[in-house]
């Protein structure tokens, strides 16, 4: 359960399962030391959050959220999903907004990408066996994101505000996330990691932490999954799907080295971001702590044997 999470880099907002900071990672080797007494470089801490779909946060929830000084809150869901809601049958998401953050509605998937025959390719790939099904269907969320035809264009919209160089500050703190908050914000919080610098190991460990923070929503997200026909009679494809194998993160980071050389790369062929725009994000994002700022994730990662 939540209170036995974690924190850093979880967080306990009554309501919103799976929320956490994916900040104060270490740039560079993971076993790297401290050197000199200057520090090491991590990812900033309070900057950019991850969740799962938000309608459910109390009250209580939503004064955890403004009190991290939350600004901008990604919704990387599309207008069809959320009108289905959990079990698919026209009983919709309610859309939660707070004072002090504005939503900015960036799905991932058009409208025309929920097709029954979209979505049993799409679920096909998620639960398969091993880790292939996840980096294609990976792949795919990263083509749809970027596609010429999405005019919301979800995760150049979400590099370029932590690329933002209008002010002195850092950008505002933000939440991303899709319905479980793993595989679209999965896909786009490894991209902020790697683009800093983090090495894949620990990137794949933090993408890995939603089997721990989602552990009170499987048996729902479970049966949302089941509504599909391609899925109704196998239980055991559906719990493949709310799985978050590290694997599948280290699986996509390769693809797009093979495909594009680096993730620099990828990021700069697909438009998300300049050269000059992946400089300044690391310029925002990736700070010097002492090493009481870096989160202990090789100890976390016990949690997840």
């Amino acid at each position: 359960m939540a209170a036995e999470l974690p924190s850093p880099p979880f967080h306990p907002i009554p309501g919103l399962p799976n929320f956490r900071d994916i900040g104060g990672y270490p740039v560079g080797a993971p076993n790297s030391q401290l050197q000199d007494g200057a520090g090491t470089k991590v990812v900033r801490r309070g900057l950019v959050y991850r969740s799962s779909e938000p309608s459910k946060v109390s009250e209580e929830g939503v004064s955890k959220l403004q009190s991290l000084g939350i600004g901008k809150v990604f919704d990387l869901r599309s207008a069809v999903e959320i009108s289905k809601g959990l079990h698919g049958n026209g009983d919709g998401w309610t859309i939660k907004e707070w004072e002090g953050a504005s939503r900015e509605f960036v799905p991932v998937f058009l409208d025309q990408d929920y097709s029954p025959e979209a979505l049993a390719l799409r679920y096909k790939n998620y639960s398969s066996e091993g880790a292939e099904g996840f980096v294609a269907a990976y792949g795919d969320i990263l083509a749809a994101a970027a596609s010429p035809d999405n005019d919301y264009q979800p995760f150049k919209t979400i590099l370029e505000h932590l690329a933002s160089s209008s002010s002195s500050p850092p950008p505002a703190p933000c939440l991303i996330h899709c319905t479980a908050g793993k595989d679209r914000t999965g896909v786009i919080c490894g991209l902020i990691l790697s683009l800093c610098g983090v090495d894949d190991e620990v990137v794949a460990h933090e993408y890995s932490l939603t089997d721990l923070g989602l552990k009170e929503r499987h048996e729902e997200l479970i049966a949302h999954i089941m509504n599909n026909p391609s899925l109704r009679e196998n239980p055991a494809s559906a719990k493949r799907m709310i799985s978050s194998q590290k694997e599948a993160m280290l699986g996509i980071l390769a693809k797009i080295r093979e495909t594009h050389g680096s993730v620099e790369k990828c990021v700069i062929d697909l438009g998300l971001l300049s050269p000059e725009g992946i400089k300044q994000l690391r310029n925002n994002i990736v700070v010097d702590v002492n090493e009481e700022g870096v989160v202990p994730w090789q100890n976390h990662a016990k949690l997840l044997l």
